[in-house]
């Protein structure tokens, strides 16, 4: 973890409620795709965590939704403001994995972190099937900027307005993969769970207090006892996972 002061490049609408944030600042602590930050925002209490989308040294990439008054003071911000923000958070998704031939499956904001994973997955020469998953045609992102990385990609939505009818597990479920990556709401994750054939990484969404251990506030079950979202995980092997 490293606590950093990073300054805003651009701040750009991707959608009616999406946003992507570039930053300049150092980025030495972000090790793995998967890992988030913790972002202070002045007035508020605690930090913001949101995962990283991309990153190369000196460059971070935030694309985050406005759900609540932190993330739209962010999307207020303009180009030259600062942000202090603790990166390398998290443990990330394990390449070595991933198989010959892994899928990844993103569902509305948890589809920014598999945009860097299929970035190292494509650079190591591996086929990469991406499953992105939206309510509707007007809340797609980040389609085309797969297809530039060589991915194969497919849109559910659930309204049927565009691509595959349904969720994700409709594209899923006829596809050949090796391995699965994923990052979404948790029943979307759950139902991946029940629906998958191999084994596979799951990334959780948590609300967070320190997010880096100490408070104990984002604590799951698992086989090995309880882990911290924010620390052990937020990506979680699909053996090791509890439901309730």
């Amino acid at each position: 973890m490293k606590q950093s002061i990073f300054e805003i490049l651009t701040n750009e609408a991707l959608t009616s409620s999406v946003y992507r944030m570039t930053l300049e600042g150092d980025t030495s602590a972000i090790t793995a795709p998967g890992q988030f930050v913790n972002i202070r925002l002045e007035g508020k209490f605690l930090r913001r965590p949101i995962s990283v989308c991309d990153w190369d040294e000196g460059k971070l990439t935030l694309v985050y939704k406005v759900v609540g008054h932190g993330t739209a003071q962010m999307a207020a911000m303009t180009h030259g403001q600062v942000l202090d923000i603790l990166t390398g958070l998290g443990n990330g998704y394990d390449l070595t994995l991933t198989g010959e031939n892994p899928v990844l499956v993103g569902g509305g904001v948890g589809v920014p972190p598999m945009y860097s994973l299929a970035k190292h997955l494509r650079a190591l020469g591996k086929p990469v099937q991406v499953i992105l998953g939206f309510n509707t045609k007007e809340e797609i992102f980040y389609e085309d900027a797969f297809k530039a990385l060589g991915c194969t990609v497919y849109v559910t939505t659930v309204d049927g307005s565009y691509g595959i009818p349904g969720f994700v597990t409709d594209a899923l479920k006829d596809l050949s993969y090796s391995h699965f990556c994923a990052c979404g709401p948790e029943p979307m994750l759950k139902a991946l769970y029940k629906a998958s054939r191999t084994s596979g990484q799951m990334s959780f969404e948590e609300r967070m207090g320190c997010g880096f251990g100490a408070c104990m506030g984002c604590s799951c079950k698992t086989l090995t006892g309880n882990k911290r979202i924010c620390k052990e995980g937020p990506v979680m092997k699909k053996e090791e996972i509890l439901w309730d």
